[in-house]
């Protein structure tokens, strides 16, 4: 018989890609199909739910395009995080667009809710900071404002769900499921106990007969059902959200290990020992559950190659060659904050503003482009600190993702935490991760060979000495405390419904 393949299937924000591995861990096709999203309002951010299926079904299509479906042992199924959408239970109708995880629209329920009592009983309960950016909020306002969805949701006839919840409806009229690592981003989870929390659920006023039934990475998940050529009954294996599946990939299964991965905005995570004694400016994850709950602390920055597209439009120049001028120059003391919808980890600072700061008329084109890449290292430097203060000091940072490709990006990043970084040669990793998992439950390969697999990836080396990062970091952290402090800058939002 022919050896076994796995499916993967990476649904992410701007498109879906697929990978068929074989046992040697080696990928032996791709597929990959965009996706778009709409900005109806200033702050709001939607995609269309039905375009996310028909991509994750071209893109399937295409990986499978000259090889035969029957090989295919299982599937696995990362998915972006925190977006959700409303669908009809009975029909599979959506009954919204999808609401993305960069969506702001939920900005003054948060602010509504917000006390010492609220923001303490959130973190405690969900691991979380009260912050748009997580389900829950976006869930409340489908409930309060959307026409299509309140009375359903009202009535249990609407399921709200995150993408890997809608994607599996898409398979089965079967009972809807979240996989956990993904209901924990929701803010509506008990990660203590993996359960829907009573009192969260009447904080954001969402009904818990609307949400899927919280299962294990490993499922139980339906099988494939219309996602030709693959055979419908073939096994869904394992589900994760796309962050915690590139971590799953690096082969980082230990605590003390940590990955960041750099896109639009950027995850940095490490598994961690217990999941109490947290630093406040990280978020407390479940990284997957195949047998007890493997805990992860993330720091989550919401622009990093945003902030490097940001530049290159400014400066009127491709973001490759932006990074090259950039990588040619120095900043000259020129900072940048990217705080375009205020800061992520480890601030978690809505109201505060982005910056240009220490300029001077002979500020050329060239340092501006070399801040916005000192931007997008000092932010990864600032959530990697923190989270040594839970898993001790790295000597190793796992690194993936489109901007990782530029060397000296990547050189600035080890030269600025004095660390080894470890750069992933796979650009499919949150692909990868899903896939090892799903042949770990269809036997092709047990945890010692899963362990033993090939990774690919270039070591590279800090070469600068601590006083130069210190300067370095004194001169970033007092430009943060600036933007931090430059609330009456930003202008007042528009009302919108």
């Amino acid at each position: 018989m022919a050896a076994p393949l796995l499916l993967a299937i990476d649904q992410g924000t701007s498109g879906t890609k697929v990978i068929l591995a074989d046992k040697t861990g080696s990928i032996a096709a791709r597929g990959h199909a965009p996706i778009g999203e709409t900005h109806p309002h200033p702050g709001w951010v939607e995609q269309d739910p039905i375009e996310i299926w028909q991509s994750v079904q071209r893109a399937v299509a295409g990986c499978l395009d000259g090889h035969d479906p029957a090989r295919v042992a299982a599937v696995g199924l990362s998915t972006q995080r925190e977006s959700i959408v409303a669908w009809d239970r009975l029909t599979g109708a959506p009954l919204t667009p999808v609401i993305s995880w960069q969506d702001q629209r939920s900005a003054a329920l948060c602010d509504a809710l917000r006390s010492p009592e609220v923001e303490g009983l959130v973190r405690a309960r969900s691991g979380l900071p009260l912050d748009p950016m997580f389900s829950a909020l976006k869930a409340s306002w489908l409930r309060r404002h959307h026409p299509g969805a309140s009375e359903a949701i009202q009535t249990g006839r609407a399921v709200i769900g995150t993408i890997d919840s809608w994607l599996l409806s898409r398979l089965s009229n079967d009972e809807p499921v979240i996989e956990i690592g993904n209901a924990s981003r929701t803010q509506l989870l008990d990660v203590a106990s993996g359960t829907w929390d009573e009192d969260l659920l009447a904080l954001f006023g969402v009904p818990e007969n609307a949400l899927p039934r919280v299962v294990r990475s490993t499922g139980p998940f339906p099988t494939v059902r219309g996602l030709q050529p693959l055979r419908d009954g073939t096994p869904v294996l394992a589900v994760m959200g796309d962050s915690h599946s590139a971590l799953f990939a690096h082969g980082a299964f230990a605590p003390g290990q940590i990955k960041a991965t750099y896109g639009t905005g950027s995850s940095i995570m490490g598994l961690i020992e217990r999941p109490d004694g947290l630093h406040p400016g990280l978020c407390l994850t479940i990284g997957w559950q195949i047998d007890d709950p493997a805990f992860a602390a993330e720091g989550n920055i919401r622009a990093t190659g945003a902030a490097l597209r940001w530049m290159a439009g400014i400066l009127g120049m491709s973001v490759d060659a932006m990074t090259e001028l950039g990588a040619r120059s120095q900043s000259r003391g020129a900072v940048l904050v990217p705080g375009f919808t205020g800061l992520g980890a480890p601030w978690w600072d809505r109201d505060a503003v982005g910056i240009l700061t220490n300029l001077s008329l002979n500020t050329s084109s060239a340092e501006l482009a070399r801040a916005a890449l000192e931007a997008v290292v000092h932010q990864v430097a600032d959530v990697v600190e923190v989270i040594e203060t839970t898993t001790g000091t790295a000597r190793d940072l796992f690194t993936d993702g489109g901007p990782t490709r530029n060397d000296a990006l990547m050189q600035m990043q080890a030269d600025l935490l004095g660390c080894t970084i470890h750069r992933s040669a796979a650009p499919e990793l949150s692909a990868l991760g899903v896939a090892h998992m799903a042949g770990l439950g269809a036997g092709v390969w047990n945890w010692e060979e899963l362990r033993a697999l090939p990774r690919p990836r270039e070591t590279i080396l800090p070469r600068v000495g601590l006083a130069n990062r210190s300067t370095q970091r004194s001169h970033w952290q007092a430009a943060i405390a600036r933007a931090r402090s430059g609330t009456a800058c930003r202008a007042p939002a528009l009302e919108t419904a």
